[in-house]
């Protein structure tokens, strides 16, 4: 609601003067609220760099990853957002979201990069618009369940200590290695390589876009990934998921290892990118297109990113932070298993993860 929102967008067009924009810069800042500028195109910039967040998950549940509640929590409870997708658009009502996905599809002369969900089509089409019309994607009327159900792994038996050992350089997932080392005895090996770490003959890594099963074949071990959180230390579960070369006792250990940190575990099938990992990559590659086209400033996208949709981080300061290179391989690894536009990485985000690229902060 307009009262609540901390963010005021301000579109500039053809016609607008350097005046007027500093008059509606200190009229929001006369409201409280904190203004960003952006150039007159469709969506501009929250509505734009957002539709990500909603597809991704919109699209994990047409691929039957998982249920609802699942996919949300992997979302809010791991990935560190405040809501999960799902129950956002129930919010928002999904003949307004699939309203809002549309018509910035059909402005992009239908990119498919903005392709609206069918899913979501029908709810719209059934009259199931979310809280006002008592049932969306979770029922809000007498017959809603008395909770909904998310599938944690159970808690694992427990076994004799295993070797934890971290390898390459951890300094883009400090939180996590912090959390291995003091809490799972974790021992580090620096070197110059993505990181990963190994519990006895598995290794464990962060998505990038491959499925456990590629990486596997790959590596020749047994293989779990486990997806991206905004705050490892923080964040409640975690999601995984396991290459189906694995035997059972490899993935009981990588869930009993995460267990012992105190995370809910959440095991997904084996989906490329897993979830946050996925959502993030899009969004940051939204972001940095935004910012390529003079759409708006690095620090005014993020800002609206923050104050407008309340993520936990801003997608570009999340994307350097995580580190370019890893952003632009998960979507060139997700563009070769579905063969689709959808996951291009924009021209920004190539230049920003060269080896060529000079400032610190874009690498």
């Amino acid at each position: 609601p307009a009262p609540l929102m901390k963010l005021v967008e301000i579109v500039s067009g053809l016609e607008t003067g350097a005046e007027t924009l500093a008059a509606l810069q200190a009229l929001a800042q006369r409201w409280g609220k904190q203004s960003v500028v952006c150039r007159s195109t469709p969506g501009f910039i929250v509505n734009r760099v957002a539709r990500p967040f909603y597809a991704e998950t919109l699209r994990a549940l047409e691929e039957r990853v998982a249920d609802a509640a699942t996919l949300d929590a992997v979302m809010r409870d791991a990935g560190g957002f405040a809501m999960g997708p799902l129950q956002l658009t129930d919010l928002i009502g999904q003949d307004v979201n699939y309203a809002v996905t549309d018509s910035v599809y059909q402005a992009f002369y239908q990119d498919p990069r903005f392709t609206p969900s069918l899913v979501q089509q029908e709810l719209v089409a059934a009259g199931r618009l979310g809280r006002k019309s008592g049932r969306g994607f979770y029922r809000y009327d007498a017959q809603r369940p008395a909770a909904e159900m998310i599938a944690f792994a159970p808690p694992a038996q427990a076994a004799p200590p295993q070797r934890v050992t971290l390898h390459g350089d951890w300094s883009s997932l400090a939180d996590l290695a912090e959390l291995l080392i003091e809490n799972a005895g974790g021992i580090k090996q620096p070197g110059q390589t993505s990181p990963y770490l190994t519990i006895d003959d598995v290794t464990m890594m962060l998505t990038n876009g491959k499925t456990a099963g590629q990486l596997a074949d790959e590596r020749g071990t047994p293989v779990v990934l486990f997806d991206l959180c905004a705050d490892y230390a923080h964040a409640s579960a975690i999601a995984i998921s396991c290459a189906a070369q694995n035997g059972a006792q490899h993935n009981a250990n990588a869930i009993r290892l995460l267990q012992s940190l105190g995370k809910q575990v959440i095991q997904l099938p084996d989906y490329p990118g897993l979830l946050t990992m996925r959502t993030l990559a899009m969004l940051a590659n939204e972001a940095l297109d935004v910012v390529n086209k003079g759409v708006a400033g690095a620090e005014d996208t993020d800002l609206a990113m923050l104050r407008g949709v309340n993520y936990p981080r801003g997608p570009l300061a999340w994307g350097a932070a995580l580190g370019w290179r890893h952003i632009l391989t998960t979507l060139e690894n997700l563009q070769r298993y579905y063969g689709e536009a959808r996951y291009r990485p924009m021209p920004l985000l190539r230049r920003y993860a060269s080896p060529a690229s000079f400032s610190g902060a874009e690498r």
